[in-house]
């Protein structure tokens, strides 16, 4: 009986133990009970709390958050750059998890100040979204399912890691626009995932997550391959602008690569997805040495 008791007793500290977690910014996020009312400010975030098993519980969301499937059904409060603070906080949210490269800072600032629980991600790293969905499972009350899924997207990243990270280096220009031609540098994301397949992005150095370059410095750069993402899942036209440029190895060599920009562009789990394609094209760079 008094095991019985004492068991009790800790399940009931439990249930109501407060939530403690630290977000991408250093800041300490503390939720009484676990989050009921969740609003995402970027597609990335909600695709992400599907994953950790949190999707039943967003009340809101930014346009473009279109995967999975019942993320298309959520309510939109603005793009993830132009939020409607008054539908946000109309939503009384318990939790607002936000993108601290995405989102205004003003925004936030004043969402803030209206005293709601705000995480703020920026997973530069491909191990940080592992983390994140362990955090969102936490700060959810899902952690079962989030702790698994995060497992899961380890041992991938793992898996193509051991597969990859060796080969021989190729010298990559990653285009995410045309116009202005827009590129990565080595603090995105994407960049790490250039890394992992073996690749060295030529404007890794570069000022600005996403900065913009000219076509004579990509020429300067003469890149082994050049891989462009777009705006949906179909292959940009403006890929093939580069043929003209037949002294650039990537063209003469027939190493002008597409990836749908929801799998290499968005920090989630499907993430490798566009990783392990991407790794794909780099071998098939090498091959054609």
């Amino acid at each position: 009986m008094i095991r019985l008791l004492a068991a009790l007793w800790s399940f009931a500290v439990l249930a109501h133990a407060e939530i403690v977690v630290t977000d991408d910014s250093g800041a300490t996020v503390r939720l009484a009970a676990p989050a009921t009312r969740i609003v995402s400010l970027a597609p990335h975030i909600t695709e992400t709390l599907f994953a950790a098993g949190a999707g039943e519980r967003i009340v809101g969301t930014v346009d473009y958050s279109d995967y999975p499937e019942a993320a298309k059904a959520i309510r939109r409060v603005g793009g993830y750059s132009k939020l409607d603070l008054e539908a946000v906080a109309g939503l009384k949210p318990d939790l607002v998890i936000a993108w601290q490269s995405g989102n205004a800072g003003t925004h936030l600032d004043k969402l803030k100040s209206l005293g709601l629980p705000i995480y703020v991600t920026q997973p530069d790293r491909m191990e940080d979204i592992a983390r994140n969905i362990e955090h969102y499972g936490r700060l959810a009350g899902s952690g079962a399912t989030a702790e698994l899924a995060a497992r899961g997207f380890r041992t991938r990243l793992a898996q193509l890691r051991t597969r990859y990270g060796d080969r021989p280096k190729v010298r990559v220009f990653y285009q995410v626009w045309k116009s202005p031609l827009t590129t990565v540098n080595d603090k995105q994301i994407i960049s790490d995932a250039i890394r992992l397949c073996g690749g060295e992005n030529v404007f890794g150095k570069l000022v600005g997550l996403a900065p913009n370059v000219s076509a004579e410095a990509v020429l300067a750069a003469n890149p082994e391959a050049i891989v462009a993402s777009g705006m949906d899942d179909g292959r940009p036209e403006w890929l093939d602008d580069w043929r003209r440029w037949t002294q650039v190895t990537a063209v003469a060599r027939g190493n002008l690569f597409f990836i749908p920009p929801s799998i290499i562009q968005r920090h989630t789990p499907r993430l490798l997805d566009g990783t392990e394609r991407l790794c794909g094209q780099l071998e098939a760079a090498r091959q054609r040495r």
